[in-house]
């Protein structure tokens, strides 16, 4: 038994001491591996002049993909880090609110930073041989090289469609893009902006200030810091004709003097909708405007606002000239070009004296919402979260620290007491929770701009989704009418039903003041670029009658509550099913 017992002790103590060795050896092995890490960033940054004097960054994009080491220690600000990356940061939720799936998302968070990291560190090799490349690379895509061009925002020198994606840019994307708006010319700045038009200047620049590399296509040059690496794409047009959507936007009564309500004109024979369009298309006007034999182009304007729309039988003889109408009605059609008028937008020259926020549950339509207001305003709106999808589509303001106070006003999906008293106003958002919890669960499974499967839609997920969902719609409501400073309220049904006048309001409510063309473009491209596409679920219910009681008993809530506060209750539509 003693033998026994002092096997067990000698065993034991080997084992003890085996663990012990163990432990050692692995936190000695984690911090030699922090260290070396922090060394090499360290190393980066004091390499930045150097390294990076082939590859200029603009004022606009300052700080993007460069990593502070006092990040390292500071896990909050992590997320920030991932600039270029499809990454998802969801809000910090209050615990009761929040469904399970969203606790565990700090895992993937280091998993990103990882990927980030080694990314960072193979992306900052200096570029010596930029204006080689972009000699060479030019054979490689269809369009044909014109030579690198200056630009800068106040003056751009492709007027047309813009367009960004700031992570998988390409010449050839760039190129398809603007040959399917009908546009000759495609110009290529800072490695992930787009820019479309149909003239050149007579000058262009050095070969070699066009040095950023392509984003999503490594050896590739696509422009530099205010420089445009330009592209004839004319040829590829035909190809492109196809697939170039001129959309019908209605009959209407046409004004008074035609010529001076539209700036450029043609009279054609036989005329088609093919060919005023193209025509409007080559001067770089949105809209074409027939009336019998003459085609007109332009802008919606305030002459000509496209509001009042006129029985189509009146336009039905419009094309030959018939005197059903006897001119006073005309079709109009929206080109493949984009309304360029409200597209600029900025950082404030100045910060804000107030911190606005623009509040909503998630899937009630903020993106949407901050589409409208950078183009109405002019300037970026910010984000309480990094999304990079949004950044990567040209929403800038997401990689500005949201207090920095240079932005229009700040996305948030938070609730509770100290997250709303740090806003001294706010627009909240509201939307029928019913729409909310399946734009919010199609943006889970399939991006800002797909749809949930059908088989997502039956899966124990979605009666978990709106269980844990269905409360934080209510709450996030009550939270905001109970501690917010100065709210202006905005139902998201009453935006897309009265799009001007909602829009004025939350204009006015954030102390600007813009022009009725502006506002009348912002209208013109109302969609923007995230409105949802692709196969549509099929036509089922997917809430329970155990899910519309709930439901419906928070929608009673909370009306209760918009009342009690003398706002508007919510829309009839929200009423109960």
């Amino acid at each position: 038994m003693a033998k026994a017992f002092f096997r067990l002790q000698k065993f034991l103590r080997r084992t003890q001491f085996l663990l012990f060795f163990l432990t050692a050896a692995y936190l000695m092995a984690g911090s030699l591996l922090l260290l070396q890490r922090t060394r090499l960033v360290i190393q980066q940054g004091s390499r930045g002049t150097s390294a990076n004097q082939g590859l200029p960054v603009p004022d606009g994009m300052a700080g993007v993909g460069i990593l502070n080491p006092r990040m390292l220690q500071n896990p909050r600000t992590g997320p920030r880090l991932l600039v270029g990356m499809d990454t998802m940061q969801e809000p910090a939720l209050d615990q009761r609110h929040s469904p399970r799936w969203l606790v565990s998302r700090n895992l993937e968070l280091r998993q990103l930073r990882r990927r980030w990291f080694h990314r960072f560190i193979s992306d900052q090799e200096p570029m010596q041989t930029a204006g080689f490349k972009a000699m060479t690379s030019t054979a490689e895509h269809k369009g044909t090289y014109m030579g690198c061009f200056s630009d800068n925002s106040r003056e751009r020198t492709l007027k047309g469609a813009v367009f960004y994606d700031l992570r998988k840019m390409t010449v050839s994307h760039c190129q398809e893009a603007c040959a399917e708006r009908a546009y000759t010319y495609a110009g290529l700045a800072y490695g992930a902006e787009c820019y479309c038009g149909n003239k050149l200047p007579a000058t262009a620049s050095k070969p070699e200030e066009c040095n950023s590399e392509c984003k999503g296509e490594k050896g590739s040059i696509c422009g530099g810091v205010n420089r445009l690496s330009v592209y004839r794409v004319e040829e590829l047009r035909a190809g492109a004709r196809r697939r170039r959507n001129v959309i019908y936007r209605g009959c209407f009564r046409a004004p008074e003097n035609l010529t001076d309500t539209f700036p450029a004109s043609l009279i054609q024979p036989n005329l088609t909708v093919e060919m005023c369009s193209e025509f409007c298309s080559k001067k770089e006007f949105p809209l074409a405007v027939i009336r019998g034999q003459e085609c007109y182009c332009g802008y919606p304007t305030g002459r000509f606002s496209l509001r009042d729309g006129a029985d189509g039988l009146l336009c039905s003889g419009t094309h030959n000239a018939s005197s059903v109408a006897k001119g006073k009605y005309c079709l109009v059609y929206q080109t493949p070009v984009q309304d360029t008028r409200c597209t600029d937008r900025k950082f404030l020259t100045t910060k804000s004296k107030v911190f606005v926020a623009l509040s909503s549950f998630p899937g009630a339509g903020n993106t949407w919402a901050r589409h409208l207001i950078e183009h109405a305003t002019g300037y970026y709106t910010g984000s309480y979260y990094f999304d990079g999808a949004l950044y990567n589509k040209g929403f800038k303001g997401e990689k500005d620290h949201w207090r920095s106070r240079r932005t229009i006003c700040v996305k948030t999906h938070e609730s509770g007491k100290t997250e709303i008293e740090m806003f001294d106003s706010a627009i909240l958002l509201i939307r029928n929770p019913y729409k909310s919890l399946m734009a919010e669960f199609n943006r889970k499974y399939a991006g800002h701009l797909g749809y949930a499967t059908d088989r997502n839609w039956k899966s124990k997920e979605w009666p978990d989704f709106v269980n844990s969902y269905a409360s934080w719609w209510a709450s996030h409501v009550l939270d905001w009418l109970k501690y917010g400073k100065r709210l202006l309220i905005i139902h998201y049904e009453d935006l897309k039903q009265s799009l001007i006048p909602k829009l004025k309001e939350m204009v006015e409510f954030l102390n600007m003041t813009v022009t009725e063309d502006r506002l009348l473009c912002v209208e013109n491209n109302r969609d923007g670029n995230f409105k949802r596409s692709g196969a549509k679920q099929k036509d089922f219910e997917p809430f329970t009658q155990e899910m519309k009681d709930l439901i419906n008993r928070y929608i009673l809530t909370v009306d209760e509550a918009l009342r009690g506060k003398n706002f508007t209750g919510l829309p009839r539509e929200y009423v109960p099913r």
